[in-house]
């Protein structure tokens, strides 16, 4: 069942590797087929060394496992709200690479410092509220998702495709797994270049005009970035 999308996967859980965002067995990527309303996500705790695409769990959008001998990422519930959310999303990436997690941790938005933000993010990328003492006791990673979902009220999830989770770290997200890697990716380093620049210019801003053309040159209607 789904074993194409399983592929896609499984290449997407170990290219987190590859570009250095994940250590052990953390992190996690979903992808979904809206025909079917299946969603194929990586398994609890499985090592990136010895995890197969067969290893693949593949879930409804209620959570029940409909295939897969192992058990769904921790983060599922988390994963399956934000499909149900963000109709036009295809992949969701979670990790807790160095920078972004750093953010998160602090409990700030990453602002926008430069174009590589602005190449990738139309805004800020927000960082979510506190979460409620009956949220973090309660369905924990169901209500991550809440938090998350009240962080875009008013946005749009493909023009800010990521989010810090306060004291937790980021997700992203994309029309396909593998572009939810590549904006993973991308969090991770403009997190980065924000850190290093706010250290030499606490003062830091950004024209605004510079911060629109920059993403609608590569997004906007009248896009003329690469072989389009």
């Amino acid at each position: 069942m789904l074993e194409a999308l399983k592929e896609k996967v499984f290449k997407a859980n170990l290219d987190l590797v590859k570009h250095g965002l994940v250590l052990f067995t953390w992190g996690n990527v979903s992808g979904i087929d809206r025909s079917r309303g299946l969603v194929v996500i990586k398994p609890s705790g499985v090592d990136y060394t010895t995890m197969k695409a067969t290893d693949m769990v593949v879930v409804d959008l209620k959570g029940n496992k409909v295939e897969g001998s192992l058990k769904p990422s921790s983060d599922t519930p988390t994963h399956l709200e934000l499909y149900k959310a963000f109709p036009e999303i295809g992949g969701i990436v979670h990790t807790h690479s160095t920078y972004a997690t750093a953010w998160a941790q602090a409990g700030k938005a990453i602002p926008i410092t430069g174009t590589t933000h602005a190449d990738y993010f139309a805004s800020v990328i927000p960082c979510t509220d506190d979460m409620p003492a009956e949220w973090v006791m309660g369905e924990y990673e169901k209500e991550t998702a809440t938090a998350i979902i009240k962080a875009f009220t008013g946005k749009k999830p493909l023009e800010i495709p990521g989010v810090l989770v306060k004291n937790h770290g980021p997700f992203t997200w994309g029309k396909s797994p593998d572009e939810a890697v590549h904006n993973s990716v991308v969090l991770e380093e403009v997190a980065k270049m924000a850190q290093i620049a706010y250290t030499i210019h606490p003062d830091l801003t950004m024209n605004p005009a510079l911060v629109k053309k920059h993403y609608e040159r590569k997004h906007g209607k009248d896009a003329y970035y690469g072989q389009k």
